[in-house]
């Protein structure tokens, strides 16, 4: 063993110090024993210090005859790399996005199978569209806010795309491509998700899910009346009555800019109802974007969410004076329609329409529900005639829902208008509400028959069984390991299982499993070919 280690020693001084790297790991692969002094001596190997070189250079030829083929793949074998230490990752989702484990799932569920389950009574087909759209789908038709909130981004091919911040774009992208193919009316729905980098606050998430229900090909207001029909409906079936939620009802035709004086042609003087500059006052200005800005935040003034004197000086910025602010706020706060005909008289387009809904309202059967409320404007440009928001009563969520008719959008995307109405109603503020109104469902697992194989053996018996059951649409919990009886009922009373059917021995012989109903106690012995 000397004799060994002492030759060891020498070849591991270097020949040549290019060679160092190579030549090291081979030679000691030349000298492995197998005994346990093994480690001991490579240990020593390794710490042998390599003086400069003694010898001129040679071929490693001259080496090999102390190689074996084994060797040779083990020299060729490059260290295992150092083992890195993992770093434990962030287990939350990020910031503004949900899990949905099974509890919040089957929530989700439900509170889906009522979205389309109204949607169905109503006549609505459903529809889908892609998560990620091009980013100009939005842009185009929302103005600045809705910029900045997009998640966007440069895809491989240099386009720019977005996740979807809601979903009536969409649509409207869909039912452009269709064109002429697509027989009106239509009325669609969709339940998609939404993505939105926003400021979040109780109930407002920046992705969640979004009911929509959209009329295609109606100008009439009966479509309007429909489609807030159908969300009563809704709240009705989960529980919800007037005295907890209502709508309110305006019209984005009311020309408030009547009441507004100044002395200098601005947008903030086109009439709501024209949609386009007025002939007294002709701008290739965005006519309607200022104006929207102009209402959007008198009306956040007005529910608090921003103080006066802030507003007075972002408007006075773009060129609306205080006094403009100051009537418009007067406008806004009219909650009568009556007082509203007075001021801007009865023959409008506007007032006449409003009239028309709440007369509806009556028919359907929900005119508790609805009340007008001038302040209602609604964030998004692309309304033009009547508009309406769900809102908690007690004042303590943000609007429940929101929608309204948007009969040009459909040129904003180089397309020919058609008159539309519809909704979006997310899925994070009624759940809120339902946790204040303690009317959140028990969903709890719920499966119809549990099986257990008494014996190893029968494992496959019990699958069989599983699946015949199956077959027959029932569901099935199979206990797939060997589990004593007081866990298997343990596992039957937390999944909610109707029924235990045990497959014996002495049973499987006779063609027969044991079946016992969990919530009677009663217990039969049933033949397989009449198991139901």
């Amino acid at each position: 063993m000397a004799a060994s280690a002492s030759l060891c020693s020498s070849f591991l001084v270097p020949l040549n110090p290019r060679l160092n790297h190579s030549l090291k790991p081979f030679l000691l692969s030349l000298f492995r024993p197998s005994s346990s002094s093994s480690s001991l001596l490579l240990t020593r190997s390794r710490t042998v210090p390599f003086p400069k070189p003694l010898f001129g250079p040679r071929s490693l030829s001259s080496l090999t005859f102390a190689q074996s083929p084994t060797d040779n793949v083990a020299a060729q074998t490059p260290p295992p790399p150092a083992a890195e230490e993992l770093q434990k990752i962030d287990v939350n989702p990020p910031k503004g996005t949900r899990d949905f484990p099974p509890e919040e799932m089957r929530l989700r569920n439900w509170l889906f199978h009522n979205f389309k389950e109204v949607s169905r009574l109503f006549g609505f087909e459903e529809v889908d569209f892609p998560v990620l759209e091009s980013e100009a789908l939005y842009i185009r038709k929302a103005g600045e806010e809705i910029r900045d909130q997009l998640y966007c981004f440069e895809d491989r091919g240099n386009r720019r795309v977005a996740l979807r911040p809601e979903l009536t774009p969409s649509l409207a992208r869909l039912v452009l491509q269709k064109g002429k193919s697509l027989s009106l009316p239509v009325k669609w729905f969709a339940v998609g998700q939404c993505w939105r980098y926003e400021r979040m606050t109780r109930g407002r998430r920046r992705e969640h899910y979004q009911w929509n229900m959209d009329i295609i090909g109606v100008s009439e207001v009966t479509a309007e009346a429909e489609l807030i029909s159908s969300i009563i409906t809704f709240f009705k079936r989960i529980g919800i009555t007037a005295s907890d939620v209502g709508f309110k009802v305006s019209s984005r035709k009311v020309p408030y800019v009547n009441f507004i004086s100044s002395g200098s042609c601005c947008p903030q003087f086109y009439l709501v109802n024209e949609n386009k500059p007025t002939a007294q006052h002709p701008c290739d200005k965005e006519f309607l974007c200022l104006f929207t800005i102009l209402e959007t935040k008198a009306y956040e003034c007005m529910i608090g969410k921003l103080p006066l004197d802030e507003i007075k000086k972002e408007l006075n910025a773009v060129g609306v004076s205080t006094e403009a602010v100051e009537q418009l706020l007067q406008v806004l706060s009219i909650k009568s329609l009556t007082k509203l005909e007075e001021i801007i008289g009865g023959a409008g387009e506007a007032i006449a329409e409003l009239k028309e809904l709440f007369s509806l309202a009556e028919k359907f059967g929900y005119s508790e529900w609805v009340q007008f409320d001038a302040s209602i404007v609604r964030g998004l440009a692309y309304y033009t005639g009547i508009v309406f928001e769900g809102f908690d009563r007690q004042g303590k969520l943000r609007a429940i829902c929101g929608g309204g008719r948007y009969d040009r959008l459909l040129s904003t995307f180089g397309g020919d208008d058609v008159p539309a109405c519809g909704f979006g109603f997310g899925d994070a503020v009624i759940v809120e509400l339902l946790k204040e109104k303690g009317l959140l469902p028990e969903l709890s697992l719920q499966v119809d028959n549990i099986v257990c194989a008494l014996d190893p053996n029968l494992q496959g018996a019990a699958a069989t069984v599983a699946t015949i059951l199956r077959e027959k649409g029932q569901s099935v919990d199979l206990v797939l390991e060997n589990k004593p009886l007081k866990w298997v009922f343990k596992r039957a009373a937390r999944i909610n299982a109707e029924r235990l059917i045990l497959v014996g021995s002495s049973e499987w012989q006779r063609g027969m499993v044991g079946v016992k109903n969990l919530a009677s106690g009663e217990q039969n012995e049933i033949k397989l070919d009449e198991l139901e």
